[in-house]
């Protein structure tokens, strides 16, 4: 063709832009192999941390008021009281907890730093104020509350754990800054003897559960600082011949040790509880009796609303409601070793790390109680059960997750690109409207 008549053919049409954009990297395969690549990529991307942690809490804590509402009902009619009575005192303390973990969220690390003699301080004040008559008030046997008037009640204890992650936090990274950490001497002072402090002062009042709750986070500390094997395993043998000790000197704590694994309430009924957990959980099927319908909640099982909340779980929702309560703790606890894994900073990682090892510890605890695989402690199911007094420090420490897994310097770009700025900068890019500024291309341009 001469050039004369190729000019009156006319050009040749633009070519149509391909509507399939390969992802970078190359074509993604096809069936399960392509699914495994798009769900890894989506799992390593930056804000997958902090989406789980803030998910993963919100759903465990609205779950945990439905099923807090509904086996609380019964025991509330039991008192005299009206049938929402503990949902409302729960859902008060949801309230003010949600304003706590936002607080925590936004705070700088500076700030949460700044926080943890402070709290350290009134944390053990408080704990001596529980044991002073007239001041101090027992539950169940347990020396342990304050009371604040009316139907309030607060246990200082539970803000120890709190006190503990972020004081051992801040001290380790502050030795770990002058390159102390290599001597066993700064290793386990003050670091230990405060924690044997906190674990006194809760023992005073015979709450064994807690008390062991303290001793995982310890033990978290000490591992995310790199404490040589012996130290590990003398500091874990010590807590195991004192807590062998305390339980073998106090009948009522083995009898519970001789529950595990219990199918029978046995002489006395000294297995009742842990018996009719297990029934509870039996009778719920795979998809439960329906919300509401439990039968153990009146009057068989005692604190259906407290420690036994996961049993009516079970029995109201079935496998399948315990499965995803335990699915959104076991993604709760991956986020937050991912947090701890990928920082850089040391408290950053020790406080993650301990607030990780807080919540997980104390929810196999409860869950393993509740199936008779270990013995019945008396801790609450972390952001699920009922009571004030866990749920708000343990919403704060939330609040701490989110606010380190923000800081991540891929998910703060992220977040950034994410987020509108009319009129202002952000990071040094000028931005209009939520979608990528890109440069105009021609029509038909690849």
């Amino acid at each position: 063709m001469t050039a004369r008549s190729a000019k009156a053919a006319g050009p040749r049409p633009a070519r149509r832009p391909s509507t399939v954009r390969k992802p970078r990297g190359g074509r993604t395969p096809g069936g399960p192999r392509g699914l495994h690549a798009r769900l890894r990529r989506a799992w390593d991307r930056p804000l997958t941390a902090y989406y789980l942690i803030l998910g993963g809490s919100l759903l465990i804590t609205v779950l945990g008021l439905v099923m807090v509402y509904s086996a609380s009902q019964i025991k509330a009619l039991q008192s005299g009281l009206a049938p929402t009575y503990f949902f409302r005192k729960q859902l008060l303390a949801a309230v003010l907890g949600g304003g706590l973990l936002l607080a925590a969220s936004r705070m700088p690390v500076r700030l949460h730093r700044g926080l943890a003699y402070p709290l350290l301080a009134v944390s053990v004040f408080l704990m001596c104020l529980v044991q002073i008559p007239g001041i101090g008030v027992a539950v169940n046997g347990n020396q342990n509350w304050i009371s604040l008037g009316g139907p309030f009640q607060m246990q200082p204890s539970e803000f120890a754990k709190l006190a503990l992650v972020l004081w051992g936090a801040d001290l380790l990274a502050r030795k770990q800054d002058k390159r102390l950490l290599v001597q066993w001497k700064h290793l386990l002072v003050p670091l230990i003897p405060v924690a044997f402090l906190l674990l006194g002062l809760i023992m005073l009042g015979g709450d064994m559960g807690t008390a062991i709750i303290l001793t995982a986070i310890l033990f978290g500390l000490l591992w995310l600082a790199g404490a040589p094997t012996r130290l590990f395993v003398g500091v874990l043998g010590a807590a195991t011949l004192i807590g062998a000790l305390l339980i073998k000197t106090s009948a009522n704590r083995m009898s519970r040790l001789a529950c595990i694994g219990a199918t029978d309430p046995g002489p006395g009924d000294q297995c009742w509880q842990a018996v009719h957990g297990i029934y509870a959980l039996a009778s719920g099927g795979f998809f439960g009796s329906g919300l509401g319908a439990s039968m153990e909640k009146w009057g068989e099982l005692p604190e259906p609303h407290t420690d036994f909340i996961f049993a009516i779980t079970g029995e109201e929702l079935g496998l399948a409601g315990t499965l995803s309560v335990l699915a959104l703790f076991a993604a709760l606890g991956y986020a937050g070793i991912r947090v701890a894994g990928r920082t850089e900073d040391p408290f950053v990682r020790y406080a993650a790390g301990g607030v990780t090892t807080w919540i997980t510890a104390q929810a196999v605890i409860n869950i393993g109680a509740v199936l008779g695989l270990l013995p019945i402690a008396g801790v609450p199911l972390p952001l699920f059960s009922y009571g004030g007094s866990a749920l708000l420090p343990t919403m704060f420490a939330i609040g701490l997750l989110i606010a380190f897994a923000r800081n991540e310097p891929a998910a703060r770009a992220a977040l950034a690109m994410r987020q509108p700025v009319f009129g202002r900068r952000q990071a040094g890019v000028r931005w209009k409207t939520m979608r990528r500024r890109v440069k105009k291309r021609p029509s038909g341009e690849r």
